[in-house]
């Protein structure tokens, strides 16, 4: 089978290992890749969001199946445009990709459809959400209705920060346009939880949980970023957990989609957190998350190409079951300095040899006019280790991401601490 993977970040990467992995026949294409999926497979210089063009990538190379990685390229409408050429393509059509790039949308969808969530409003002036924020007292949540790059979040620990963070993203516009309009959210305590579901608009089958770690520096402290590093399996999401999950948040999301004339197929995720009422949701993504996508990935048994191409082609999912590892899998996003407001590019990158059972994801790296291989983005590499025992999994982890070297690299060291204390609890 020919398979065309949009994108060029670690998600991308995982996805491409994952398809050529299960069957080594696969023949890969990545528009525009990376030098990490280049050894997987074929590299064309298309940009993710040239929606033409690649529609006639996939046109002519007689492609069979196209999965789009990033969230930009499902907004603009990439699956309509194959869609009407009738190219099959993993994805969400532009109207139901609303669920991510807007998240006024997405709240109004989930208090309309029921779906345990936290209180919001929306906002385009300063003042109405100053006294949004005021009203709801801290902490509090600002976000940019928009698409961010994961960076449209500021949670507030008072409310001269929420002050701060409405003028920033309102009046002085940090975010463009992605911020043009805002929420201001009710703070809500727990620990959160991303959950993916494989969809045909209608059934659904949910893949293991895994934990994101978003702040910048170990403890969880520092600003928020497009993520740096994740773990699964999560102990605390169990059978039960799940099935509630996929009771109140899945099933009854996909219905309201549904009634608005934007069914979702593809793959939807649930970014949670798990109250002291039970798991609500905090954001929708149209997409395979990233970092998320490669701790989960590496644990799949079973195939992913399948699926995939059944809900592709706009075909039904019958009788789906994806199979696990019973190990776990510890992701570390090593950075380049400056993350997440100014990374600094283009310095050399020297990659540690290569580990059994630790998987290097490209996120963002480029090979310069000499051959070298150089970092080309804020997110450099995904450093995934998969082990039987967790702490095993993330002390590797760790340790190849401290190996590998460039100019002002910036890493946690700490990815799964809230795993390992509960671990550590129960022993």
């Amino acid at each position: 089978m020919k398979v065309l993977v949009v994108g060029s970040g670690a998600r991308e990467h995982a996805l491409a290992w994952k398809l050529t992995r299960d069957d080594s026949a696969t023949s890969l294409f990545a528009a525009p890749g990376n030098p990490g999926i280049a050894s997987l497979g074929r590299c064309v210089a298309v940009k993710a969001n040239d929606l033409a063009a690649l529609a006639a990538l996939a046109r002519n190379e007689r492609i069979d199946v196209t999965i789009v990685g990033p969230e930009a390229s499902l907004a603009a409408g990439i699956v309509d445009v194959f869609q009407r050429e009738k190219l099959a393509v993993f994805g969400p059509t532009q109207r139901a990709a609303q669920i991510e790039s807007s998240k006024r949308f997405a709240k109004e969808l989930l208090l309309d459809a029921d779906v345990p969530t936290a209180h919001a409003s929306w906002h385009s002036g300063v003042e109405s959400a100053k006294r949004a924020a005021h009203a709801l007292g801290a902490p509090v949540v600002i976000k940019a209705s928009g698409l961010a790059a994961g960076k449209g979040v500021v949670v507030c620990a008072t409310l001269d920060e929420a002050d701060r963070a409405i003028v920033s993203m309102l009046d002085a516009r940090v975010h463009g346009e992605a911020g043009a309009e805002i929420l201001v959210e009710e703070f809500m305590e727990g620990e959160e939880l991303s959950i993916f579901a494989l969809t045909d608009g209608e059934r659904f089958v949910t893949m293991l949980a895994a934990q994101d770690h978003k702040r910048l520096a170990e403890g969880d402290t520092g600003p928020n970023t497009g993520g740096m590093g994740a773990y699964a399996p999560v102990s605390l999401a169990g059978r039960d957990v799940v099935d509630r999950v996929e009771r109140t948040v899945f099933a009854p999301t996909l219905a309201a989609l549904r009634e608005r004339d934007a069914t979702f197929t593809g793959l939807l995720y649930a970014g949670l957190m798990l109250t002291a009422d039970g798991p609500k949701v905090v954001e929708f993504n149209c997409r395979f998350g990233d970092p998320e996508a490669e701790a989960i990935l590496p644990l799949l048994r079973s195939g992913l190409l399948e699926p995939i191409a059944a809900i592709a082609r706009g075909e039904r999912l019958t009788n789906v079951r994806l199979d696990w590892s019973e190990h776990c899998a510890v992701t570390t996003v090593v950075a380049s300095p400056g993350y997440p407001d100014a990374p600094r590019v283009g310095a050399a990158i020297s990659l540690p040899p290569a580990a059994d059972d630790v998987h290097v994801f490209h996120a963002g790296t480029a090979l310069d006019s000499t051959g070298q291989l150089v970092t080309a983005g804020g997110r450099v590499l995904a450093v995934t280790a998969v082990d039987p025992d967790f702490e095993a999994a993330a002390q590797r982890s760790a340790s190849v991401a401290a190996a590998v070297e460039f100019e002002g690299r910036q890493y946690r060291r700490d990815i799964g601490w809230r795993e390992l204390s509960r671990r550590a609890r129960v022993t």
